[in-house]
């Protein structure tokens, strides 16, 4: 017995060095696992951190591009107000003389009875939009062209639109423009210079040059 007892107290012993021996390495692993543990968890965070700061720039380029976006859409086809100019379509004026110029020299110079090409069309279309005094009555179901032809009363060079039912009518560019940029006295449509030199009709330059003759189109 006293020799079992001894051999018990022996293996206890033992015991208790092995766990002793085996303490600081449980230690070092425990130590690992929560060095681990904060890592993964300060990685986690930076993670996150990131992602809503790459979110907050998002969101701030998607508010810019929408304000941008804003800015464009309201001044569409107004024209830039801080640079002063004026948006027909895809082409933009800086004054009321430029805008007059551009559509006089187009007047003179294309082809009687042929339809004007897209580009200018769009130039006028939104002319007529923004410049007559009663455009959807004008325009009616649509405008299918636009042409030069000369004036069966005045003989003089003048805009026709050809709606899509066929009809076809005449408009004064020069109003259009006075509509949308005041033109000089001279220029306008019922000046007395105008009138003197016999402008108005046929798209003269009035005071200029006193081309056409009788009264002004609508």
């Amino acid at each position: 017995m006293a020799e079992l007892a001894e051999t018990n107290a022996t293996a206890a012993e033992d015991m208790d060095l092995e766990t002793l021996a085996a303490t600081p390495a449980q230690k070092a692993d425990d130590a690992g696992t929560e060095s681990e543990a904060a890592n993964g968890e300060a990685n986690s965070k930076r993670a996150r951190e990131e992602e809503e700061s790459d979110g907050v720039a998002k969101k701030t380029k998607v508010e810019e591009k929408s304000a941008e976006e804003k800015r464009l859409e309201k001044l569409g086809g107004e024209g830039d107000k801080d640079s002063g100019r004026v948006s027909l379509g895809p082409k933009s004026f800086a004054s009321a003389v430029e805008m007059f110029d551009y559509f006089y020299k187009l007047l003179h110079h294309w082809p009687t009875d042929l339809n004007i090409n897209k580009y200018e069309y769009l130039v006028l279309l939104d002319l007529l939009k923004k410049g007559h005094a009663e455009p959807d009555k004008k325009i009616g179901g649509g405008i299918q062209a636009f042409q030069v032809r000369f004036h069966p009363l005045y003989r003089s060079r003048c805009y026709f639109l050809i709606r899509e039912d066929g009809a076809s009518d005449d408009f004064s560019f020069r109003k259009c423009v006075d509509h949308i940029l005041p033109l000089p006295e001279n220029m306008k449509a019922n000046s007395d210079a105008n009138k003197a030199l016999g402008g108005g009709k046929g798209g003269g330059r009035g005071g200029w040059r006193g081309r056409g003759r009788g009264r002004s189109r609508n």
